[in-house]
């Protein structure tokens, strides 16, 4: 999972839960976006899966694809409203099926 901004917490905690249940997980927090980390395309390519919980139509995941062809995903939310840490957590599960470290 990658994000920034708002979504850190909610990120944070969803991933500490997932992976007290067994579930391989990791999180990246951006502090900037622009320019990106320079070590960030090394770290993404070593996922097959990414996920990036976003308040609004995904804008950082598709930086991610352009930028280093990474295979992001967005979680998109535009209603005004922060994550809950259940909806990222559900995300999680979702998209890890059988993945458990």
């Amino acid at each position: 999972m990658i994000g920034w901004g708002g979504t850190q917490g909610a990120i944070a905690e969803a991933c500490d839960e997932a992976r007290r249940d067994g579930i391989a997980v990791s999180s990246l927090h951006l502090r900037h976006l622009n320019p990106f980390p320079p070590n960030l395309g090394d770290v993404l390519s070593r996922f097959e899966k990414i996920l990036v919980p976003e308040l609004n139509l995904g804008q950082l995941s598709r930086l991610l694809r352009a930028e280093f062809l990474a295979p992001a995903e967005p979680l998109s939310k535009v209603f005004g409203q922060p994550f809950k840490v259940e909806e990222i957590r559900s995300a999680i599960e979702e998209r890890t099926k059988g993945a458990v470290s």
